[in-house]
């Protein structure tokens, strides 16, 4: 709905000029969205604040033109129109506290308006987007795979790639945490920051949380004991320093940012805001905070605006994890990832040497 639509639709619905089944459709969209039904009730506050103030210039024009009539009739005398302009000071000083209220509600309204529309305006209905690669891009990759590396890649012969993203260790027998977004295919080939690929298979999928974890089941990988991280579950400060790693190409890729809102889109408690540019490949990523230990998983950013990038929870990580090892005993256990094992006053070159080697690049195919 345009600006000039909603402002047209809000003089009709108070003059009441609405068909009824328009009318009808309005009142069920202010039930439905309780914004716009605060914009309704606040306009109508507006309304009625400019109609009182414009009764009163009205009162006051009378009363100006009341008193220049008995003063040409000779009822009042030429001194007393110096106190009758003294007097329409005063209603002025009296009256302007009103006129300032009804300025400062129609510039409240003005930007409720503006809030409304870009909440509910077409622009906005595609509000977030998967932060997963694309088909199109990823044909791009796998051409160049099967023309340059072909000899490498351990995609089946034939295999077409639906989807990819990245990914990172939760365990070192090689389990790996992404989003359930980047695993459009039946299964998966991950390769680590050297390139190198390896088979996986999906053992783990909590589409509720969008969280999914691979377990690396090629013989050429060698696990590793412990990782260099932890998983914080505990809830992050308000501008937070924080920095990711991921596959928007080919090559991991290093970005960071800060902790802009504690809550995702729309008050999603489950996720954070972060104020971190990010592109397409680098759903699944790990978020870190300055010390190099887990925060969350980066999933979506907001489509119309950049930089505006929303990660999963860690604590809802750590609940997908528990959930899957009480109905599963092979399950990763998340206390893995509750130790001590940071990186706190290491440089950030240095963190990155350390953490790269456990961040993946995933291509699922079918």
């Amino acid at each position: 709905m345009s600006e000039q639509l909603l402002i047209e639709s809000l003089e009709r619905y108070f003059n009441d000029e609405m068909l009824p089944e328009e009318k009808a459709y309005f009142e069920q969209m202010r039930q439905d969205n309780p914004e716009l039904d605060q914009m309704v009730v606040t306009h109508k506050i507006f309304m009625g604040k400019m109609a009182e103030f414009a009764e009163r210039q009205k009162l006051m024009t009378q009363l100006s033109s009341t008193h220049d009539h008995l003063l040409e009739k000779g009822a009042i005398a030429e001194d007393q129109k110096k106190i009758s302009k003294g007097k329409i000071r005063q209603l002025w000083h009296r009256y302007k506290k009103t006129t300032a209220i009804a300025a400062c509600i129609a510039g409240l309204t003005a930007l409720i308006i503006s809030g409304v529309i870009s909440t509910f305006g077409p622009a906005s209905r595609q509000t977030i987007e998967l932060l997963s690669r694309d088909i199109e891009q990823l044909k791009k990759t796998q051409d160049y795979q099967y023309t340059q590396i072909k000899e490498a890649t351990k995609l089946p012969e034939g295999a077409v790639v639906k989807s990819g993203g990245s990914a990172f260790m939760i365990d070192g027998k090689g389990y790996l945490l992404t989003n359930a977004h980047v695993l459009k295919g039946s299964s998966a080939v991950v390769a680590n920051a050297d390139g190198q690929e390896f088979k996986t298979s999906i053992v783990y999928v909590d589409h509720a949380k969008d969280l999914a974890v691979l377990k690396i089941t090629d013989s050429d990988y060698e696990p590793v004991k412990t990782l260099p991280y932890d998983l914080k579950s505990t809830s992050v400060n308000l501008g937070a320093e924080v920095f990711t790693l991921g596959y928007p190409r080919n090559d991991i890729t290093y970005n960071k940012g800060y902790l802009s809102a504690v809550s995702g889109f729309d008050g999603d408690t489950s996720t954070v805001q972060i104020s971190l540019l990010a592109n397409p490949g680098n759903s699944g990523g790990p978020v870190f905070n300055r010390y190099g230990d887990i925060i969350g998983i980066l999933s979506t950013r907001e489509a119309n605006a950049q930089g505006v990038t929303f990660a999963i929870k860690s604590k809802e990580i750590v609940q997908s994890l528990e959930s899957w090892n009480d109905k599963d005993t092979s399950a990763v256990n998340a206390a893995v990832l509750n130790g001590s094992r940071n990186l706190k006053g290491m440089n950030r070159e240095n963190q990155l040497k350390s953490l790269q080697q456990y961040v993946y690049n995933v291509k699922a195919y079918n």
